[in-house]
């Protein structure tokens, strides 16, 4: 639990929830900001083409009940667009884990707005997929409520996240998909390894920086790897 004056309230850029502080930034990240050796990691873009959609927000999590949200603007809204050399040293840094869920989408769009490779990573939506097999539901909600009892909230997911302002509730929702990624990642890797799947995991993971790459260049359909 955050202390907090009161929920729902900004104070100088952050906003105190019941169960969290969320610090916004505008452009990039400040300077001197530590992470630890991991940072879970979601972003919000105006759609779902990673060609065409632009990103508009990053959100990171230590882990801690802190997100940190970093709007990204286009010039035409007095921003920088992808000028954000602190963000993209933390996303290129080797010796922090970057934990996403769907990493595919986040690495493409991440790749072609701030031009990061990012890396090394893990993927709770592929660790689900591989030792989830008794299920079909592999969302970042039926995770949450699967394994750890937290049930998210969705109600923002379709807003407009290319606004200039955003409001508390987007931000409430978007730190919501980073806030638990660490203890998610925690109860998947112990799945894959009771599975004897983490090696096949771990492959995965390292392919995905190129994955996100084939993407961008249209080589998602067709796939370069089917027959």
């Amino acid at each position: 639990m955050v202390d907090h004056p009161a929920e729902g309230v900004a104070v100088s850029g952050t906003l105190f929830t019941r169960d969290a502080m969320i610090r916004l930034h505008r452009h990039d990240l400040p300077e001197g900001l530590d992470f630890g050796t991991s940072v879970a990691i979601d972003t919000e873009t105006m759609g779902l083409d990673q060609r065409r959609d632009r990103l508009c927000l990053v959100q990171l999590s230590a882990g801690d009940g802190t997100a940190h949200c970093v709007q990204i603007l286009p010039p035409e809204l007095g921003g920088r667009g992808g000028d954000a050399p602190n963000l993209r040293r933390l996303l290129e840094d080797p010796q922090v884990l970057k934990i996403f869920h769907f990493a595919r989408f986040d690495l493409a769009v991440l790749h072609r707005t701030l031009g990061a490779t990012v890396a090394p990573v893990v993927c709770t939506k592929i660790a689900s997929k591989l030792v989830r097999t008794y299920t079909d539901r592999h969302g970042l909600k039926d995770l949450c409520r699967d394994l750890l009892g937290v049930d998210l909230s969705k109600q923002q997911q379709s807003s407009d996240w290319g606004a200039p302002e955003l409001t508390p509730d987007q931000l409430t929702y978007a730190a919501s998909d980073v806030l638990h990624l660490h203890a998610l990642w925690a109860k998947l890797k112990a799945l894959l390894e009771r599975e004897g799947r983490l090696g096949l995991a771990e492959a995965c993971y390292g392919f995905l920086p190129a994955r996100a790459r084939l993407d961008l260049l249209g080589y998602e359909d067709p796939d370069i790897f089917s027959h």
